[in-house]
């Protein structure tokens, strides 16, 4: 995992927890949008940072 990848998963934590404390100190529903946003960033990066599976490998040569 390389700092910019650390740095975005920290940039989605603080955005969530921000969210959450947004939420709790003022009450107001508005901040479940920073937990979405949250959320949503964090599956993106999931998902794109996956390993792609394993193509077999062909005993043959190349194709002429």
């Amino acid at each position: 995992m390389n700092g910019a990848l650390k740095a975005a998963w920290a940039l989605t934590a603080f955005v969530i927890v921000a969210g959450i404390v947004g939420w709790i100190v003022t009450g107001r529903p508005v901040f479940a949008v920073f937990i979405v946003l949250g959320a949503v960033t964090a599956a993106g990066a999931a998902f794109a940072l996956r390993t792609p599976p394993d193509r077999p490998t062909s005993k043959e040569g190349p194709t002429p």
